[in-house]
């Protein structure tokens, strides 16, 4: 303990510049060339030289036939000495730019199976042209600020209502994004204006990852003192288009989602009534404060606003 305390106390008698001076004053074996070395004046030098003397309890440098020599435990000290400071040179070197068509990073993405589908095809596709080598893995959006905090994620992509809670944490916002009413174009309703009558008195599918009986139509339709039938309820969003182009029930969902099924599924499109008064939503990527100059993180997250520019 009494060994540990004095090599402490060694230590913290020697600052920075001091170490820098013995560095040189190894190398260079003289004290006008490590003042030169050092761009400090000979007596400056000098007395950087006899704090360290007294500092460490050896003299570092002697003069033997003519020239300045080092003693045995000054000799072993260099190499030691020279590898810490070329750690410390790479610890705090400026970081390497970052270049999307070598980088081998890996996100941890949290979101819901809408944002899968929207986004990952246009994502993906950029990838493979601009970030070959990026990789990517999404998960649930489960306990989000918790996995952002401990680093299990990178960021997640969700609706900012409500909004995202945690400390540390900050949003970027992605897009805006509409409800539409989508029908087989075999639907009868197809071929007419879709009033908010028929609206009602049609047939619904309706996608509650949870189970839940009711959404933002049947609360906007409530407040109208409307009620409507939903004869289907899934959990996905992948299996409802295809329920709808296969039957007259007709499904309200994200505008992004529609068009994605629209043209393979001969879906069509319509506006929701407007009297219904159904509120779209908004998107955004959030992270944690740690990543936000991160360049990597900071490439990926303007990558995804700009991919979120496609519709």
């Amino acid at each position: 303990m009494h060994m540990s305390n004095m090599h402490v106390a060694h230590l913290r008698s020697l600052d920075l510049n001091l170490l820098l001076a013995l560095d040189a004053l190894l190398a260079e074996r003289s004290v006008t060339r490590a003042a030169a070395r050092m761009g400090v004046t000979q007596s400056a030098m000098s007395h950087s030289l006899a704090r360290l003397r007294e500092g460490l309890g050896d003299e570092l440098l002697v003069r033997a036939s003519g020239e300045m020599v080092t003693p045995a435990r000054a000799a072993e000290l260099a190499p030691s000495l020279r590898k810490a400071f070329e750690q410390l040179e790479r610890a705090i070197a400026p970081a390497a730019p970052f270049d999307p068509a070598t980088s081998t990073t890996r996100f941890a993405i949290a979101c819901g199976d809408y944002v899968e589908l929207v986004l990952l095809p246009p994502l993906m596709a950029r990838l493979s042209k601009d970030a070959p080598h990026v990789d990517l893995r999404f998960h649930g959006h489960e306990s989000v600020p918790e996995r952002l905090a401990s680093g299990a994620i990178d960021l997640a992509i969700l609706p900012t209502v409500p909004p995202i809670a945690g400390a540390g944490l900050f949003s970027q916002r992605l897009f805006d994004e509409r409800f539409v009413c989508v029908m087989s174009a075999k639907n009868p309703l197809a071929k007419k204006k879709l009033t908010l009558g028929r609206y009602v008195d049609a047939l619904h599918a309706l996608i509650s990852p949870r189970g839940e009986e009711g959404g933002h139509v049947d609360t906007a339709l409530a407040r109208l003192g409307k009620h409507r039938r939903v004869a289907l309820t899934v959990p996905h969003f992948l299996v409802a288009p295809h329920v709808i182009a296969s039957s007259n029930l007709i499904i309200t969902l994200p505008e992004r989602t529609a068009r994605a099924f629209a043209e393979p599924l001969d879906l069509v499109l319509r506006s929701v009534p407007p009297e219904i008064g159904l509120v779209g939503f908004s998107m955004a990527c959030v992270a944690h404060e740690r990543s936000r100059t991160d360049p990597a993180h900071r490439w990926f997250r303007e990558l995804l606003v700009d991919v979120s520019k496609k519709r």
